[in-house]
């Protein structure tokens, strides 16, 4: 079951999402953290970070509007407070980090990278909740690899950069990142959505706008997959819309090394479990050995 990520080895290819899976003691009641192939700790800041404010998340038909806005506790409290916890685990560790300028990803990349425990770096330019940074990183080819440049310089972890869809072509983002020296890339981040409350005729969400998540952009996620797949050399992580192991399997085929599970999470906190142990199911039943080699068999 064993996956590379370029210089990255996960024991399976079956990693949390950032944001919805804590630091990953939150779930330690109901998931065997040494089972899993990563953890993608809640997305870090050099400050902490408040958020937006409520209400910021609903339920849609078929999955999730957030506008969290990428609360968290600062880097220096992940590193001092949540690493320690994460290090007594045979898991790797992924730093989902965001800045408002280049130099804060900077400082960021360069605190993390200081310290023991921490095995890459996911670089979070795709937010679609937060004024500054996110989405307005990663909607630009030309500042999306600048961003991914910057965080190179300050780092001898690999670097994942991950990508939003909303954009009108994510395989130019992803070549562009590639180029700039990532090392993997992760993809699709939230779509941005709205609902309206028809009693009060005024946004669900007090952000009025938030991300899209959830097995109604599955279908989407895949065919962006897909495009990237066409476009680059490096490894593809798929997201979105993940809740089962026929889910994670669909990414895989198309070429992806692993998949992240976001939004499942919050719907079943086994999904992670039940996934790894339905891939493993469909390997057997399909007499296959090694998860690699259904890696990249779609047949167009």
């Amino acid at each position: 079951m064993a996956v590379h990520l370029g210089r990255l080895k996960l024991k399976n290819p079956v990693i949390t999402a950032s944001g919805t899976f804590g630091y990953g003691e939150e779930y330690a009641d109901y998931v065997d953290l040494n089972k899993l192939g990563a953890i993608v700790v809640k997305g870090l800041s050099l400050k902490p970070r408040l958020g937006n404010p409520p209400p910021r998340i609903m339920e849609t038909t078929g999955g999730m509007l957030n506008s969290v806005g990428l609360q968290n506790i600062g880097v220096d409290v992940f590193i001092e407070e949540k690493l320690p916890f994460l290090r007594q685990y045979d898991t790797a560790v992924i730093a989902n980090i965001y800045g408002e300028t280049y130099d804060e990803y900077k400082k960021v990349a360069k605190k993390l990278s200081a310290v023991k425990g921490v095995h890459a770096l996911e670089v979070n330019i795709s937010c679609p909740n937060v004024k500054k940074g996110g989405v307005s990183f990663g909607s630009d080819p030309k500042v999306a690899a600048k961003v991914t440049q910057t965080v190179k310089e300050e780092t001898s972890l690999p670097v994942i950069v991950k990508l939003t869809p909303n954009v009108t072509d994510i395989a130019a983002i992803a070549q562009a990142v590639e180029k700039a020296g990532a090392d993997a890339i992760s993809l699709i981040n939230t779509l941005t959505g709205m609902a309206v409350d028809l009693k009060t005729r005024k946004p669900y969400l007090r952000n009025i706008t938030g991300g899209l998540s959830g097995p109604a952009i599955k279908p989407i996620a895949l065919r962006m997959v897909w495009e990237v797949l066409q476009r680059v050399s490096v490894p593809v992580i798929g997201i979105g819309g993940i809740m089962t192991a026929e889910d994670a399997l669909e990414f895989l085929i198309l070429g992806a090394q692993a998949v992240q599970i976001g939004t499942a999470n919050f719907i079943n906190p086994h999904a992670t479990m039940e996934i790894i142990e339905g891939i493993k199911d469909y390997l057997t039943a399909n007499k296959i050995k090694d998860v690699n080699e259904i890696i990249g068999t779609f047949q167009s």
